[in-house]
Order: structure tokens, then C-alpha cells, then sequence
């Protein structure tokens, strides 16, 4: 693999598919600055377990080693190349799943046969087309300038335009807070106050879980947070929480404020 070169280079003739002798005058100058002679020029298919690629007007001159011109490689071929420390990968310019892998050898980046054969799972990274409403969703409601440059630089595809005025979370993630008001009622150690709150049913839930419910110390700020089956569970719960934290601050609970 080689960023270097024009054009892609073999000086076996029989790794192509299609070829006719060259009988015009160029020359292919390599890095000293010597022009080789050029006797054919084909073309051929490098095939993966997983695509199938074309190079078109492969030279044949008289040097050592095959090189592939990765300009014309990504070109011709709809892809682009991301390199690594180690370890190099060809993806898909659309999908961006990944068609061909190689390794680093001396400095090289080289493909080997192992390179065409199998893909490991690991290196696979599918990036599947969606609404441009969807993935301002699924990436947590951002702003319309970080979202753009996420379409910009190609690391989401989207069908659609974003409309952030159709987005009721949006509006409210960047509200204020509002100020809580003052209060006279002072806590002097754990336990004194304890807030507690309920929270269900999720409209998505796994495990059984559908509520959970909170208690917070007052005077700690402490937060403990319990999953519920059902609201029922609520008293057991407490009961469970009442032993834990009395045994923790070796105090008992004064009082328990419901939060409504």
C-alpha cells in the first residue's frame, strides 16, 4: 500500500485478469528518480471475503515488488483507508463496514492473503442510514452545530434534515434551573430529614424492573436509589434501607418527607 504512488504496479504479469503491451513511450519514475520501462498495462480483481475490488491500468515494469496506489485504490473503488499504529482498514465510503483489513510489516502497510480472506468480527463497525430526527435522538439531543459537523465529517448518515423545533427534549435540556426557595428547617447530623421520592412506571424497562425509588439524606446530601417490581415494594424497601443506614451512622431516623 503505498500513498505515494499514481498508479498501481506489479511486475508480474500474470496477476492480471486482462492486459495488452504497452508500446508508448512513458516511463514509470520510481523514488531515485529512475524511469522504468513499461511493458503492459491490464487490469485485475482483488477479492475479500466480503467485497470485491477492482484495479484498473495496472502497470508492468521492471521492479522488485507490487505496489498499489491508494489514491487510485479509494477512488475507483467507493472506499476509504484508516490507518493505525499496527494495523490498517479499507471501509465502505457509505456504510462504513469494514471490506479489508491489513498489517504493518517493517513500517509497511502490506496485504497479505490472510488480508482477503476472513474479516475478524472485531474490526467490523456497520454504520446503518437513519432520520437525521432519529439520530439527534439516539446521540442524546445535541446542538445543531455539533450534529452538523457529525454529518459533515461522515461519522453519522442521515436521510433526512434535522429539525430541532420538532424536539421536545431540546427546549427543556436547556432550560435554566430554577432557584429553590429558602429554607428555615436546619439539619445538624445524618438522618435527621430524609426525602424520598417514587418513580414509574418506565415506559422501557428490562429485568422485571419498572419503578425505582430514591431517599436522600438532608444532611449528608447521601443518595440511595433501589429498583422496584412494583410500587408495593415500597415498604419493604424502606425497611431494608431504615437497617442499612442506622446500622452506617449508628443513629435512628427523626423523620421521612414524601416528596409529592
Amino acid at each position: 500500500m503505498d500513498t505515494g504512488a499514481n498508479q498501481h504496479v506489479t511486475p508480474d504479469l500474470a496477476n492480471l485478469t486482462d492486459s495488452a503491451p504497452y508500446l508508448g513511450n512513458d516511463h514509470l519514475h520510481i523514488g531515485d528518480g529512475k524511469g522504468l520501462s513499461i511493458s503492459h498495462i491490464g487490469h485485475t480483481m482483488l477479492r475479500s471475503s466480503k467485497h470485491t475490488f477492482t484495479l484498473s491500468n495496472v502497470h508492468v515494469p521492471h521492479i522488485t515488488k507490487p505496489l498499489l496506489s491508494i489514491h487510485k485504490f479509494y477512488r475507483d473503488n467507493n472506499v476509504y483507508f484508516e490507518f493505525h499504529t499496527s494495523v490498517f482498514y479499507v471501509k465502505d465510503f457509505t456504510s462504513k463496514a469494514v471490506l479489508l483489513f491489513g498489517q504493518s510489516n517493517d513500517g509497511l502497510y502490506v496485504l497479505s492473503k490472510s488480508s482477503t480472506t476472513t474479516i475478524p468480527q472485531a474490526y467490523w463497525s456497520p454504520c446503518i442510514s437513519a432520520s437525521a430526527d432519529l439520530w439527534h435522538r439516539r446521540l442524546g439531543h445535541p446542538t445543531s452545530c455539533i450534529f452538523n459537523m457529525l454529518v459533515f465529517k461522515n461519522k453519522i448518515m442521515c436521510t433526512s434534515r434535522c429539525s430541532l423545533i420538532q424536539c421536545q427534549a431540546y427546549p427543556l435540556g436547556k432550560t435554566l434551573r430554577l432557584l429553590l426557595r429558602p429554607t428555615s428547617h436546619k439539619t445538624t447530623a445524618p438522618l435527621d430529614l430524609i426525602f424520598s421520592d417514587v418513580w414509574g412506571p418506565a415506559p422501557m424497562f428490562s429485568n422485571g424492573f419498572r419503578y425505582f425509588v430514591i431517599f436522600i439524606d438532608t444532611h449528608t446530601k447521601y443518595i440511595w436509589y433501589f429498583l422496584l417490581v412494583a410500587k408495593s415494594d415500597v415498604f419493604s424497601i424502606f425497611q431494608h434501607f431504615q437497617v442499612l443506614v442506622e446500622c452506617q451512622f449508628s443513629r435512628k431516623i427523626k423523620s421521612v418527607q414524601i416528596i409529592s
